[in-house]
């Protein structure tokens, strides 16, 4: 059985998309089958791939508030292992419509339940709030991958973000746990990239991942061309420090055994 991992953050521009989108393609092309369910109304996943929102005929919005099955929705990507579930603006509407459903909370739980036995990995693309979409998505999620710009403002909000999930764990799903804090957009000439790594690292300790994102023009030139960075640019260093993030979340999940030397790569 699969296992669905939600990216979360209230902070906008924290890379969540942008991970989602890198982690789920180099975790695809180490052959996990992997599905991305784009529930931002944004839809920058779905744009990342290339795909012309404006022409997506069904979204994870149907499947949410019109009852319609999530497989009849999936669109494949150009990279082998991996589909999307796109998102479309109207999901900015769908809070709305869901405030009067019985367990508002979980349709989103019970709407993907079942592709956990079709993909390896599930990974739900939240937007930058914490209203009823977001809390489905925790809702519906076995772990939350929470990305932290390595910026002066990284910290403000985690608080509110972590109670969040601990009211969720509490009433909704008592199962979810943190994969981890992920320290995204460092720069390590930057005194102040090193000083938010340092403060993450002491406050979370072994939830903060080894691997770090590294600022770099490839990874924030891949979406224009609507590819992953791994094949726009495979040797690049976002590339790499997406595929060093995937190997590092299967060895969590006990799915690898990986060389201590092999984890992290600097350069």
């Amino acid at each position: 059985m699969g296992k669905i991992i939600s990216l979360a953050n209230q902070k906008g521009g924290v890379g969540k998309t942008t991970t989602t989108i890198n982690l789920a393609a180099s975790l695809a092309v180490l052959e996990q089958k992997v599905l991305i369910i784009d529930a931002d109304p944004q839809a920058n996943a779905t744009s990342g791939f290339g795909f012309d929102v404006n022409n997506v005929q069904s979204s994870i919005y149907e499947c949410i508030v019109d009852e319609i099955e999530p497989e009849k929705v999936i669109l494949k990507t150009d990279v082998a292992n991996l589909d999307i579930i796109p998102s479309h603006i109207d999901l900015v509407g769908a809070e709305i419509e869901m405030l009067n459903l019985p367990n508002r909370e979980k349709v989103l739980r019970n709407t993907i339940g079942k592709l956990k036995d079709i993909y390896d990995f599930i990974f739900i693309d939240c937007s930058p709030s914490l209203g009823l979409i977001t809390v489905n998505a925790l809702t519906a999620a076995d772990s939350v991958i929470i990305p932290v710009q390595c910026e002066y403002f990284a910290l403000e909000g985690l608080g509110k973000l972590l109670n969040t999930i601990k009211i969720i764990q509490s009433r909704l799903n008592p199962a979810l746990e943190i994969e981890g804090f992920l320290l995204t957009m460092f720069d390590s000439r930057l005194n102040l990239s090193n000083q938010v790594y340092e403060e993450v690292k002491h406050h979370f300790q072994d939830m903060v991942f080894e691997t770090v994102i590294q600022r770099n023009v490839k990874l924030s030139e891949a979406p224009s061309y609507g590819k992953p960075v791994v094949l726009y640019d495979a040797s690049s260093r976002g590339a790499i420090n997406h595929m060093n993030l995937a190997r590092e979340i299967l060895q969590r999940n006990g799915m690898t055994r990986m060389a201590q030397e092999s984890k992290i790569i600097n350069s």
